[in-house]
């Protein structure tokens, strides 16, 4: 058998046994890089970190006020509010995003975030392997 072929076995193989992640127990990512925003992230689904497919979850996380800037990338997106409140602006439009309600991104849409008085928690899925193969393309930077 083929290393590559045995590698494909391997991967769809563990793909097929479900995996549990704990946002609770996930370390805090992010908010160092000013060219994000202060946005936090905690990645629950990721291939580089999970026994997983296809398919990246995480919980981003902001204070009051807290921002995530406009950018682009090229997979679609959905958010699911889970706490907090924050408007999340697509293509110039701006959406409440408050617990329960879910947005759907179409891909390289322009969207960024700005969280309510009491901060922001929202689910994040992008329709990849891993986050990592998720492009981010900030809008001020494609200005400078």
């Amino acid at each position: 058998m083929t290393d590559t072929l045995q590698f494909d076995l391997t991967a769809a193989a563990l793909a097929a046994i479900p995996v549990v992640s704990n946002a609770n127990h996930a370390p805090l990512e992010g908010g160092e890089d000013p060219a994000f925003g202060t946005v936090r992230w905690r990645t629950l689904f990721s291939g580089d970190k999970t026994a997983t497919s296809s398919m990246v979850m995480g919980v981003a996380e902001f204070g009051e006020g807290g921002t995530l800037l406009p950018h682009r990338h090229s997979p679609a997106e959905i958010y699911f509010g889970l706490d907090g409140s924050g408007v999340v602006t697509i293509d110039g439009v701006a959406h409440e995003l408050t617990p329960g309600t879910a947005l759907y991104i179409p891909g390289d849409a322009e969207h960024g975030t700005v969280a309510g008085p009491d901060g922001l928690r929202f689910l994040y899925v992008f329709p990849r392997d891993r986050f990592a193969d998720v492009e981010y393309r900030f809008s001020a930077a494609q200005m400078a």
